[in-house]
Formats: C-alpha cells, sequence, structure tokens
C-alpha cells in the first residue's frame, strides 16, 4: 500500500477576493445630478458662512476688548481707563460696519438716534449721554457712578456690540 500524501503548506494559495454584487457607482444619472447639487449648495453654504466670519471679525475683536475692559473694571488703578475706553469702544465698532456712515461726527441725539437705529432691542433714552458722560466727565465725577450703573452700562454695550444690525 502507498502512504497518504500530505499536504504541504507550500501548497496554500491566497484567494482572490471575490467582487462585489454590486457596484458603488450610480447606475442612473439623475443620483449623479443629486450629488453635484449636494455639494454645490454646500459649497455656497460653506462660502457665505465663511464671508459672514470674515466680515464679523471686528465684532468679535470688540467683544474681546470689552472682556478686557470689564475685567479691567475691577482694579481700582484701571477703572478710570476702563470706563473712558467704553465710548471710544463703541464708536470704533460703529466706524468698522461694513456700511461704515458717518458716524464720527455723531454725537448727542443724533449718535443715540444711530445706536437706536442699529440696535435689536431699543437703548435706554440717556445711553449716548452716559457715554459722553463716560467720555468727558472729570475723574472725580467718574468716581462717584455707581456699580450697578456701570454694570448695565457694559452690559447694554456687549448687548448692542453682539446684536446691532448691519445692512449686507
Amino acid at each position: 500500500m502507498t502512504a497518504p500524501v500530505v499536504p504541504s503548506i507550500d501548497q496554500l494559495q491566497v484567494l482572490p477576493t471575490p467582487v462585489p454584487p454590486f457596484s458603488y457607482v450610480p447606475q442612473t444619472w439623475g443620483w449623479l445630478v443629486l450629488l453635484l447639487v449636494v455639494v454645490f449648495i454646500s459649497a455656497l453654504w460653506g462660502i457665505r458662512r465663511w464671508r459672514r466670519w470674515q466680515q464679523d471679525r471686528y465684532r468679535r475683536e470688540a467683544l474681546e476688548q470689552l472682556g478686557y475692559l470689564q475685567q479691567s473694571l475691577s482694579d481700582s488703578g484701571q477703572r478710570l481707563g476702563a470706563l473712558r475706553a467704553l465710548p471710544a469702544l463703541l464708536k470704533r465698532v460703529a466706524l468698522s460696519m461694513v456700511d461704515a456712515p458717518a458716524v464720527q461726527s455723531l454725537s448727542g441725539d443724533q449718535w443715540q438716534a444711530f445706536l437706536n437705529q442699529r440696535a435689536k432691542t431699543p437703548l435706554p433714552e440717556n445711553f449716548a449721554g452716559q457715554l459722553f458722560t463716560l467720555a468727558y466727565a472729570p475723574d472725580t465725577a467718574l468716581a462717584g457712578i455707581a456699580e450697578q450703573e456701570v454694570t448695565a452700562l457694559f452690559a447694554l454695550s456687549k448687548q448692542w456690540i453682539e446684536a446691532h444690525h448691519v445692512a449686507v
């Protein structure tokens, strides 16, 4: 009798990968059109969001500066400078707007009207007057401003910077 043949490991072969039973390529041109439309709309949306983000850079920088000013209020040595810088910050924001009108010469009622016109919610009637006081009052008058009033003024300023309307 002959001995049985034992298979050797050298005889093993790699099996070919099977072909999938279906193709990943869309079978109709409609799916391709739909894909292109979705990609196009997504690209337009992305470009629009990027442009808006670029246009709102002045707003982000102003909010960062406002946060720095609010932190400076707690230090008695920097409080006066922070109070004096608030009106200038709001004026710079207004000048940095995309449709920047001629706001550099506005003051008093005209400045108040401009701020109200661009605000989402109405501002107090004396808001521009308070800003004028912060900018031009003597140091002793600024030292006498109540903490609640300063907090409210900074909160209104932050709200205006975040939500003011800009024509696009």
